[in-house]
């Protein structure tokens, strides 16, 4: 072979190499803007606190809910009558402590304002037969022991009157101070029975606390439940996200909030989704020998959130590609 000959061969073999260089540069690029993952759901367990019979199942799987709709009730007639006691036990505290605050009736304040009226008219009439007798005295018309039981009839009457002025007064008094105290907290702890008694029977008919689709269903109509257990799981877009590895290689371009697309086979269009964790703990895929030339198989956990308008699109378990903008 001439030497003009090998060296054309060498410069065919120095291109073939070059264009292999930049295909496999293009598929490392490639490979390390796009990621396989697969889609997860961290579930809401909705149960009540109290135990009983589930009386109404008010949703099925797959339906999406919002805020505030009901999804379960169970048996209340216990919690029912206990909230009634409550509420019987309270009015009537309540009822004592306005009485004891107002003072005496206006029945029995009606009957001391008569009697004040008598004796104030049987005192203006002893007055002034005093001062009659005191003249007649003078004139000695009278005697001395009819001028003194004119005097002592007056004396007796204005007494009376002074009398039934103070007991009027204090009728429109209410009760003592420390009977007020005394009946106030018996009136809160009432309040707080019938505060307990309402969130109990609440606890019986419980509704979504925030929208969401309805995964599973536990419970039957009839089946009996005990307190804590759940009875529907809820999945709320928020709480769907989209886990997936990649190389240590790549790990120091990435931050939290950083925007990627996630794309599913027959993906209309790519779902917007933001970077919210990466795992500060290194795995490794088979075979797990840590050194140099294996450090190129140290992988790193992200997790993506992807925008609650289109969560709904992601399924639990579902396969995805994640892409980065």
């Amino acid at each position: 072979m001439s030497f003009s000959a090998f060296k054309s061969e060498k410069n065919i073999l120095y291109i073939v190499l070059s264009l292999l260089l930049i295909f496999f540069a293009g598929c490392s690029e490639k490979q390390m803007t796009s990621f396989q993952g697969y889609v997860e759901g961290e579930y809401i367990n909705v149960a009540s606190s109290e135990s009983g019979r589930l009386d109404r199942l008010l949703v099925t799987r797959g339906q999406q809910v919002s805020a505030g709709t009901p999804l379960f009730a169970l048996d209340s007639e216990s919690e029912s009558a206990a909230h009634r006691q409550a509420m019987q036990q309270y009015n009537a505290t309540e009822a004592s402590l306005k009485d004891i605050q107002s003072g005496k009736r206006q029945q029995e304040l009606e009957v001391l304002e008569a009697q004040l009226s008598q004796t104030i008219a049987a005192d203006k009439k002893s007055a002034t037969q005093r001062i009659r007798y005191e003249a007649l005295y003078k004139s000695n018309a009278v005697s001395q022991a009819d001028l003194d039981a004119a005097i002592a009839e007056a004396e007796s009457n204005a007494a009376r009157v002074r009398e039934l002025k103070k007991q009027l007064a204090v009728a429109k008094l209410p009760a003592r101070t420390e009977q007020i105290k005394s009946q106030s907290a018996v009136m809160a702890a009432a309040r707080a029975a019938l505060e307990q008694a309402e969130w109990k029977l609440r606890q019986k008919a419980v509704k979504a606390s925030c929208p969401g689709l309805v995964f599973d269903t536990l419970y039957r109509e009839g089946e009996w439940i005990r307190g804590g257990n759940p009875v529907v799981r809820l999945l709320p877009p928020k709480n769907v996200k989209v886990r997936f590895f990649v190389p240590q290689s790549i790990l120091g371009t990435l931050s939290i909030g950083q925007n990627v697309e996630i794309h599913y086979d027959g993906c209309p269009a790519n779902i917007p989704a933001k970077i919210t964790y990466i795992s500060v703990e290194a795995e490794y895929t088979p075979p797990i020998i840590y050194s140099n030339e294996t450090r190129s198989k140290l992988v790193f956990m992200i997790e993506t959130h992807p925008s609650e308008d289109k969560a709904a699109l992601l399924h639990p378990g579902q396969p995805v590609e994640v892409r980065f903008r």
